[in-house]
């Protein structure tokens, strides 16, 4: 027999469970409501300490005060406050640069420069096929001037800028030799970056040297790849030492020939949401593999690693790497600046996250001589034993 209630406890129950969720959700939208302006207070807390600074910096600053540089020096300190090595601001300048060196192609000289303690510039590399190529500036060589400006009157940064031109234009460098200086002249060319370059050695083993992940990365990649293979490759060594990673892009592209079917990678994110970044699909090159690094070799240079390894397809020789595990997105702004911002932590589908541990090698081997290449010749004697 079923029960009644009486229109009125009816009405009395109804009124109860409005009030209860009147009053949770009261509660729960002032807790929100308390944290925003919590969050608002902290805020105006910051401004209003930059604009004290401001106000006595202007009003007791000796020198003069470049806006532009002041600006982006704030901006700057904004990132570097996030204390992640990773992040950084990214003037207009800076951008533009950033964005030639991941394309794969650069304008200039050919030059690899480093700053020198003494002040000056120092040749730490010369690109082949450049203008620099046939020179014979070398490597060790000390650039004193730069179309007649001494350098040491610059920081390494300025100096840099100034090298810098358009295609087709001319520069003159003096350059220091063992205490001799000798000018030389160059017109700016437009310089493919060669991120690939391979080998056959003994026994037909396909020998592939990836320094970095470019957008030409890729296609590099598979020429060399299919040069080795085609000419009878009976095995492969892919050497990723002194890789300090790229585009995620390119990665993937260079993976997707030596890996079976399936998700390779993924990233997670800070709500918590995982995305795949790197898949492979069904075609798969059967080859033994072994994969040599080093302490440098990091960040996408470690996920190729990582992913031939956690695949089964190559072993790993060499030292412990350097353990960069969080993927950044680069943001351009209105004004042509950028910021470059960690916004993942990302791993293979097989293994954990590798950031700040590294990959330790299936055989551990240093380089203590530098006349004989242990490592090599352990990648090498490893897939004779196959």
């Amino acid at each position: 027999m079923n029960k009644k209630i009486s229109l009125g406890l009816a009405v009395s129950l109804v009124a109860i469970s409005i009030a209860v969720t009147f009053i949770l959700t009261s509660f729960f939208s002032l807790q929100s409501f308390n944290r925003k302006v919590l969050d608002v207070n902290e805020k105006g807390k910051k401004y209003d300490s930059l604009q004290l600074l401001d106000t006595y910096v202007r009003e007791n600053y000796y020198g003069d005060i470049n806006e532009t540089e002041l600006t982006d020096g704030i901006l700057k300190g904004y990132v570097s406050g996030l204390d992640d090595k990773y992040s950084r601001y990214l003037t207009e300048d800076e951008y533009n640069t950033e964005k030639e060196d991941s394309s794969g192609r650069v304008v200039g000289m050919g030059l690899t420069l480093e700053h020198d303690d003494s002040g000056y510039i120092a040749v730490t590399g010369v690109m082949e096929n450049s203008p620099a190529s046939d020179s014979g500036i070398q490597e060790g060589d000390i650039i004193i001037s730069a179309d007649g400006v001494d350098v040491k009157d610059m920081t390494f940064e300025e100096a840099m800028d100034f090298m810098r031109g358009n295609v087709g234009s001319e520069i003159s460098l003096t350059v220091r030799r063992n205490g001799i200086d000798r000018d030389y002249s160059f017109i700016r060319e437009e310089i493919e970056v060669v991120s690939v370059t391979g080998e056959m050695l003994s026994n037909y083993t396909g020998y592939i040297k990836i320094s970095s992940f470019k957008e030409n990365t890729t296609q590099q990649f598979i020429d060399v790849l299919e040069r080795l293979t085609s000419n009878g490759a009976k095995s492969l060594i892919f050497d990723l030492r002194d890789n300090g990673g790229g585009l995620v892009t390119a990665l993937e592209d260079c993976l997707d020939p030596l890996l079976p079917e399936g998700v390779v990678a993924t990233a997670e994110y800070k709500d918590g949401h995982s995305e795949t970044i790197v898949y492979s699909d069904e075609s798969e090159i059967e080859l033994p593999m072994v994969v040599i690094v080093n302490e440098n070799t990091a960040s996408a240079g470690e996920l190729f690693t990582a992913a031939l390894r956690d695949a089964g397809k190559a072993d790993i020789v060499g030292v412990q790497t350097y353990g960069k595990g969080v993927m950044q997105v680069t943001s351009e702004f209105d004004d042509g600046s950028a910021v470059v911002l960690t916004v993942a932590e990302y791993k293979t589908a097989v293994s954990d996250c590798y950031d700040g541990v590294g990959i330790t090698p299936d055989y551990v081997v240093d380089n203590s001589d530098s006349d004989i290449d242990a490592q090599l010749n352990k990648a090498i004697e490893i897939l004779q034993a196959v």
